[in-house]
């Protein structure tokens, strides 16, 4: 992966972008097919009736969940229009189920590395330039724009001059180390941003290759050893033959291709995924 500092390489999806808020306004119109892939629940089955000095339940097991498992225990519906706040009365909050399951809602913004290996296979065959791809990745993340933060405390106890005084140095050679490195990032990603919908994103060059292997996250560098650790918020190949979109609030993955790229993610039982109209809201 390497920064693509020429970014009228997305000039032809920024031309097909249509109202914003909606699934064409995100991944482009045109399109044969839209598909949206509901991102999965983390579950956890605990004993309620033991709780530790913070007020947490031991977990006895962990599960990954769908947002159907949730329905059929809510009585509500999951459609291509479902949201997440209405399927579980609460948008930010965990679901507690009376047996002990508590279920986090969907991640937002990051498409399960493991879901986007699997999707791989579908959109390697649905293109002609599986080596030649685009990535939009969000530059607001706090580890690529260069404002994240260091906080330091002291832990056991209150400490005496001499400890006090220790502390004092390691936390300045600490917020030292940190701004230096706040400013490598700086200098590494100062290339020219695409605009979209009010966020600024890198582009970047990959292949579907990059991918295919769950643990990307461990070793995906895109400039002067400036990790990538995040799911790209757009993606496409050269030749425009699909587009695949993360958006940062959304709890949902859009793939917009041929028909027989759609079809191929609905048939495909690794995913709770829709067809949805391209004209319809964003979820």
């Amino acid at each position: 992966m390497e920064l693509i500092t020429d970014v009228r390489r997305a000039d032809w999806l920024v031309r097909r972008l249509q109202a914003s808020g909606t699934v064409a306004g995100t991944v482009g119109g045109g399109f044969d097919g839209y598909a949206r892939v509901l991102h999965p629940l983390a579950a956890f089955r605990e004993d309620r009736s033991v709780l530790d000095e913070h007020g947490d339940a031991p977990v006895l097991e962990t599960s990954t969940w769908r947002w159907s498992d949730v329905a059929a225990r809510t009585g509500r519906t999951v459609d291509a229009g479902v949201s997440w706040s209405t399927l579980s009365a609460s948008r930010d909050d965990d679901v507690l189920f009376d047996d002990g399951w508590r279920v986090e809602p969907p991640a937002e913004g990051w498409l399960d590395p493991r879901l986007l290996a699997a999707l791989t296979s579908h959109l390697s065959a649905s293109t002609a330039t599986p080596l030649d791809l685009v990535a939009a990745v969000w530059d607001g993340w706090g580890d690529l724009s260069g404002g994240s933060t260091l906080v330091a405390g002291w832990q056991d106890g209150t400490p005496d001059a001499t400890e006090r005084a220790r502390a004092e140095a390691e936390v300045a050679r600490l917020r030292t180390a940190h701004q230096a490195a706040l400013d490598a990032v700086r200098r590494a990603l100062a290339v020219p941003r695409l605009h979209l919908t009010h966020r600024e994103h890198l582009l970047v060059r990959t292949t579907v290759a990059d991918w295919a292997d769950p643990a990307w996250t461990e070793r995906a560098e895109i400039a002067d050893g400036v990790p990538l650790a995040h799911t790209p918020q757009l993606l496409w190949p050269e030749d425009h033959a699909w587009v695949l979109a993360t958006e940062i609030d959304c709890d949902s993955t859009l793939v917009a291709g041929t028909r027989r790229l759609v079809d191929a993610i609905l048939r495909d039982h690794r995913f709770e995924t829709f067809e949805v109209d391209p004209l319809s809201a964003l979820r």
